[in-house]
């Protein structure tokens, strides 16, 4: 068999912003019509599924599914295309799979869901997640170097083969559970992720009526792109500014954490909607979504509500006060009105507040220093103008950086030393010190309060030294450092603090890199990926190989940048571990310790199995690392380490 790949796509919900996806569009024809915008997130209901490479185009069930779906097509473009026309579910597929045929000329895959969670038909576009989700499977079989966007692009083209009239802002699900921004200007689409500053409680109920999509766009488009009466005005009125005001506000809650307030804007949506766009259809009656946003036995457990995808009798969407209160009013929806609902949750991107360095080992390659100083405390000239211990430069960057809890693992014989660099001097030392030393001996007294040991007994390898730690982790994303590396950023901003920011954006386990010349690709672990970002900073990673040649570094490792150059990613030694990365060094440790005590553990496998099951980013921080674990390094380190500080503050 060849390869797998696991997949997940989430439905989607328009928590602000329906209908000006396909109003801002028409911008193209009148100028004057205002920009749609709107907010949308991925929610935790959605579609699993596993991939691999097929002859045919094959979409199928797993046995544990109680349907029993089969399709399958030859990778034909005219015979995908037939299908597509056809309309209902399979169409959605074979169009996605059309469409790539077209661009890429690939071969086929088979496709076995194995859970589907997502309503159908609810305003939730479950016809987007698996349109995603085949573009996301195409993608990652057959590397088709498409980011994000071009995931999302790829399903709404092949949506648009389709007889569905499908909006634009349906492929967000594509970001996953976390909300997006997306502006459309024309037939421009730009779009970018929201922090949340807050836990969000959502409730999402059926209200077990009916609406006529196709009549409520029929309806409202007769607005576009010229207005002929008030009716009409007012709808371009309520979809442009309206919506537009609305929606930098949402922005401003979300990201400050106010659900309070976001609750109250949600009500506001709303009514400007019925006042403004519901006289255009009768279908935007909605006796029953109404009768249940004027419920006064809901109104205790939430800030606000409003309808969902296209508005009418289809969905509703609660914000909820708290987690009790969402249970409480699911409890009521059921029991009272026969109306059946879930929950998903907004919370804010989890911030790293622990670091890891590994630092056990003689340091063979700097004896003799090293027989009376351990290789982290090496000294360098920081561009404060102190001498200190690469490892308290290190320290210092991590405290500046936030972080709050430092894990050091050393070998059990050398926590002397530690101690000798970690506890206070001697009083008559002390009172020797200038001021700006004592400043120093009190941060180092300040940071031996953050720094837990763990202690390597055995030298297992790098992943095994990292796999310690997995206690002080506790499931948390951390830091982790190498001990033989110092950073300059080249900007006022760490290299630790930008990586940090950086997972706050993908939510992922992360690698820095840096690009490197051909010539010493084989002295290095190498990345490839497409970037996700105009910046050309945050890269989703595809493939990762440790020392490779370079021919083949040259055929299937080299990403373009904007300018259409080739370049190389190498790691910088700076990573962000999330849960899964110490799962799956337990599971390879453990299996290995079975049959084979004398086995090395790298971190690599264990980060390229991550990345194959659940994704993984890379990030091009703006600075330089140097290295101390070697002579002629350390020399070159000595002196550009300072000076280089020196020529970017002058």
């Amino acid at each position: 068999m060849g390869k797998q790949v696991n997949l997940f796509v989430p439905g989607r919900l328009c928590i602000f912003g329906e209908h000006s996806d396909w109003a801002g569009m028409y911008r193209i024809f009148n100028s004057g019509i205002t920009k749609g915008s709107a907010i949308v997130t991925g929610i935790e209901q959605g579609i699993y599924a596993c991939a691999e490479r097929s002859e045919k185009f094959i979409m199928c069930c797993s046995s544990e599914m109680p349907e029993n779906e089969y399709w399958e097509c030859e990778m034909d473009t005219f015979e995908l295309l037939s299908e597509a026309h056809k309309g209902g579910y399979f169409s959605y597929v074979a169009g996605v799979a059309s469409y790539i045929k077209d661009k890429y000329n690939v071969g086929g895959v088979k496709i076995t869901i194995s859970r589907r969670n997502l309503p159908l038909k609810s305003g939730l576009s479950s016809s987007a997640a698996i349109c995603v989700l085949v573009a996301r499977a195409f993608n990652q079989l057959y590397n088709l170097k498409m980011n994000t966007k071009g995931e999302m692009e790829a399903a709404l083209r092949g949506e648009q083969r389709t007889p569905s009239r499908c909006g634009r802002l349906d492929q967000a699900c594509a970001y996953g559970v976390k909300p997006v921004l997306m502006d459309f200007d024309g037939v421009e689409v730009d779009s970018r992720e929201l922090h949340v500053g807050t836990t969000f409680h959502w409730v999402i109920a059926n209200l077990m009526s009916s609406k006529d999509t196709i009549k409520i766009l029929t309806d409202l488009s007769k607005a576009y792109p010229f207005a002929s009466n008030d009716i009409e005005r007012k709808i371009q009125e309520a979809l442009g500014k309206d919506n537009l005001s609305i929606i930098s506000r949402a922005v401003k809650y979300l990201e400050e954490g106010k659900p309070g307030e976001l609750g109250l804007l949600m009500n506001e949506a709303q009514n400007t909607f019925d006042e403004k766009i519901a006289p255009a259809s009768s279908e935007l009656a909605a006796p029953v979504l109404h009768s249940v946003l004027h419920d006064p036995n809901i109104e205790p457990y939430i800030y606000g509500a409003k309808g969902v995808g296209s508005q009418g009798d289809g969905t509703v969407q609660f914000l909820a006060k708290g987690e009790h209160e969402a249970k409480k009013l699911q409890d009521y929806l059921l029991k009272e009105r026969g109306m059946p609902s879930f929950t998903f949750t907004l919370k804010p991107g989890q911030s790293i507040k622990k670091a890891i360095i590994p630092l056990a080992g003689f340091g063979t390659r700097v004896f003799p220093a090293t027989k009376t100083v351990r290789k982290c405390f090496l000294p360098l000239l920081d561009e404060d103008g102190v001498l200190k211990p690469a490892l308290l430069i290190l320290l210092e960057n991590l405290i500046e950086a936030g972080i709050e809890d430092i894990c050091l693992i050393i070998g059990e014989d050398e926590q002397a030393e530690f101690d000798r660099f970690f506890d206070p001097l001697p009083e008559e030392y002390r009172e020797k010190l200038p001021e700006d030393k004592f400043k120093s001996e009190e941060q180092i007294e300040r940071i031996r309060q953050k720094i837990t040991f763990v202690y390597q007994k055995e030298r297992k390898g790098f992943g095994h030294a990292v796999w310690l730690a997995r206690q002080f982790a506790n499931d948390e994303p951390v830091l982790l450092l190498l001990g033989d590396f110092v950073y300059r950023s080249n900007s006022g901003i760490s290299c630790c603090k930008q990586i940090m920011e950086a997972y706050k954006d993908c939510g992922r386990t992360l690698v820095s890199i840096i690009d490197v010349p051909i010539s010493k690709v084989p002295h290095y672990g190498i990345l490839h990926g497409v970037w996700e970002d105009e910046s050309e900073s945050l890269m989703k990673v595809d493939r990762m190989v440790e020392k490779p040649t370079d021919d083949y570094a040259k055929e299937f490792l080299g990403v373009s940048d904007k300018q259409g150059d080739i370049k190389y990613y190498a790691t910088f030694g700076q990573y962000v571990l999330t849960s899964e990365v110490f799962n799956e060094l337990d599971h390879q440790i453990k299996k290995k310790e079975e049959h084979d005590d004398g086995h090395e553990f790298g971190l690599t496998s264990a980060l390229d199995a991550v990345r194959d099951k659940y994704g993984m980013y890379a990030f091009l921080p703006d600075g330089k690392s140097y290295d101390i674990g070697l002579p002629d390094a350390y020399r070159q380190t000595m002196w550009e380490f300072y000076t280089g500080h020196f020529i970017r503050k002058a």
